[in-house]
């Protein structure tokens, strides 16, 4: 973990439009700065930059966030990744703490490998570019392959020298640690020394998401039976396979704004399509699907096109990990390519233009092919025909999110017409394979009661929708009361407390009921309690609490500002405020003098500071909406008593509310609206 020392000097020293304007072009709008949108596709600029609120929001997409959140969605990093990326920026040094010992080793292990396989990529690819053999014989095949020296570059490739321990030697000679260098399986030790494991090999460095070297694919350039064609990094605390997609370092962006991934099986075939300009593409290494690498590709797009080859072993691979990408809710389309073609041989025999038009054209449902290859295989056999409907059946089950209800539909009868079988009942036993999942959902979910008693409820008692929303979504008045307590909170009342004190005292008694308000509460609370000093927006902003941060963003959010233009305007005819006429007469005189327009406006009265009015406007409201609820529920309560005595009781109780809507109706008579 970043210690909290290392956390508080970056977020003392970040700046949003110094980190954001990395990535986005900004303007200047009014207070703000205005661009297009990266998270999505616009001509119009809607993404907006607060700098005074350290937050943006994109009024196209809706995404809104901090500056680490900014860093966190745009390159896809984790928390921590993000603040490294932030301290690295800033030059400021990190600070880590470890639970255990164990768990700084594996660290230091790990950050040690990652050193080691910088060197080495490196190494590799100065061995390829600048070494008569490296040019001789790995460059030439690059380029025999059809690769441009740029995309040689770019993917950062290389070629390791036939020498048998060249590579070992510079790593000895440059003081890197002997197991470390086994660990990383670029060398092997044999009778005591160590021996490079890649000789006379080209070299694919594998990024993580964030461009650092995990490990290496190294490919036998001679004819042998002996050798394996391909050569991995042995598993470690970096290179663990089953989380591995090859190339979604440089494919992130591409894939994200295409909103699909292409998947295909191996490196060149990558790199061959990237050097094409189809850059939204990953490989899999040739192994079956994982839930890891479906759901790193689910970070970028809910739409999968996997590529394979038409032979059969490409028909088996393809089909491998239907189902858990189905689990995943991803939409898996299937595209084989030609038969005696892959994807790099294919898109350099057609060009980028046909092969995309390929792939728009020959892209297949997952399910209906599996369903029909399946179907070539098993015959008559009555037995192998039962066990394929109950696979689809259980298959189509997984498309389980409620706007794809209309998928599931087609689904069903295109499968049923397939396995010229009764459409209804594949529809049943897909429903009783729903059905057994709700179940088992169910179990999980009790602390949904509550919420299903409530609807419960509000359908017993018929209320109409307007007599609905009063009683039950008190939201928009309890969020502007966060959202005052956010702005506000930390600002003096009067001189004995401060604006959060005064408002948890006047709502004391009041029930909140949205749980995001409830959670800032008590966490403002808390703070007075322990850190007054720590009460900001930014505190919320930039919480560790991913829940905490996000509500904040969202209610600090305004698609509107008002324009300098337009308040000058306006205040033209507000008058002034009182303390401009305490001054003494040469204070005056220098304020309303020509040429001080600037400081003269800064005693309209729209420039007054209301901010006591605004906060006690928010709680006004809040308490009146909290009564006119009650009001209503007690009126029903009315409509339904049993005896005399009840009815006065009720009706006394009626009587004192309406006397207390009347005084805070009176008060917000006197109170400045906004």
């Amino acid at each position: 973990m970043i210690s909290q020392n290392t956390i508080q000097e970056i977020l003392s020293r970040i700046d949003i439009l110094d980190v954001v304007g990395e990535f986005v072009k900004l303007k200047k709008r009014g207070a703000n700065y205005l661009g297009l949108c990266p998270f999505h596709n616009e001509k119009t600029p809607s993404f907006t930059v607060s700098p005074s609120k350290e937050i943006y929001k994109c009024f196209g997409c809706g995404k809104s966030g901090n500056t680490i959140s900014f860093i966190m969605e745009h390159e896809k990093y984790s928390y921590v990744e993000s603040l490294k990326w932030l301290a690295n920026k800033y030059g400021i040094e990190v600070e880590e703490t470890f639970a255990s010992a164990e768990q700084r080793e594996q660290y230091q292990t790990a950050d040690s490998l990652f050193i080691i396989n910088s060197f080495a990529e490196q190494y590799f690819s100065e061995a390829l570019m600048q070494s008569e053999e490296g040019r001789a014989i790995g460059l030439s095949y690059f380029k025999e392959r059809g690769f441009r020296e740029g995309i040689v570059e770019k993917f950062r490739l290389g070629y390791a020298p036939a020498e048998r321990d060249a590579f070992a030697k510079e790593a000895l000679a440059k003081q890197y640690n002997k197991e470390l260098l086994l660990k990383t399986g670029l060398v092997v030790e044999r009778n005591g020394a160590l021996l490079d494991n890649y000789r006379g090999r080209v070299i694919f460095p594998i990024h993580n998401h964030s461009g650092k070297v995990l490990g290496f694919g190294a490919r036998i350039l001679k004819t042998t039976d002996k050798a394996p064609k391909y050569i991995n990094t042995p598993e470690n605390e970096l290179y663990v396979k089953s989380k591995i997609l090859y190339g979604s370092y440089f494919a992130r962006t591409a894939i994200e704004k295409a909103d699909e991934c292409l998947l295909v099986e191996g490196y060149t075939d990558v790199v061959s399509l990237h050097q094409a300009g189809i850059e939204n593409v990953v490989a899999s290494g040739g192994t079956s699907l994982t839930v890891d690498q479906l759901r790193l590709i689910k970070k970028y797009t809910n739409n999968l096109t996997i590529i394979y080859d038409g032979d059969a072993a490409g028909v088996k691979a393809a089909l491998r990990g239907l189902d858990l990408a189905l689990e995943e809710s991803l939409n898996v389309k299937l595209v084989l390519i030609p038969d005696k073609e892959d994807p790099d041989s294919y898109v350099n025999k057609v060009g980028a233009g046909a092969f995309t038009d390929f792939i728009k054209k020959n892209k297949k449902d997952f399910i209906l092919f599996q369903l029909e290859s399946s179907l070539s295989t098993i015959g008559d056999d009555p037995v192998k025909k039962s066990e394929l409907v109950n696979k689809i059946a259980e298959s189509i089950s997984r498309i389980n999110k409620a706007e794809d209800f209309t998928k599931q539909q087609d689904y069903i009868k295109e499968s049923a017409a397939i396995l010229q079988i009764d459409e209804a009942g594949l529809h049943a036993l897909v429903n009783k394979y729903i059905r057994d999942k709700v179940t088992a959902m169910e179990r999980k979910a009790a602390s949904n009661a509550q919420k299903e008693q409530q609807a419960q409820d509000a359908e017993i008692t018929s209320y109409d929708d307007a007599t609905f929303d009063l009683l039950f979504k008190d939201q928009l008045q309890e969020k502007e009361l966060a959202r005052i307590l956010l702005e506000f909170g930390n600002r003096q009342w009067d001189e004995q407390s401060l604006i959060a004190q005064h408002v948890f005292d006047e709502i004391d008694e009041l029930e909140i009921e949205d749980p995001e308000v409830i959670l800032l509460i008590a966490s403002i609370k808390q703070l007075l309690r322990n850190n007054p000093e720590q009460l900001s927006d930014k505190y919320f902003i930039y919480n560790e609490d991913k829940k905490l941060s996000a509500f904040a963003v969202s209610l600090l959010n305004h698609p509107y500002e008002e324009s300098e233009r337009w308040a000058a305007d306006f205040s033209s005819n507000t008058g002034y405020q009182k303390d401009l006429f305490k001054q003494n007469f040469e204070a005056f005189s220098r304020v309303i003098s020509k040429g001080n327009e600037n400081d003269l406006n800064k005693y309209k009265l729209i420039s007054e500071d209301r901010t006591n009015q605004k906060v006690e406007s928010a709680i006004q409201y809040l308490k009146l909406k909290k009564i006119r609820r009650m009001l209503l529920q007690n009126q029903n309560d009315m409509s339904g008593a049993l005896n005399d005595h009840k009815f006065k009781e009720l009706h006394f109780i009626h009587k004192s509310l309406k006397d207390m809507e009347r005084e805070i109706t009176n008060i917000l008579g006197t109170v400045i609206l906004q």
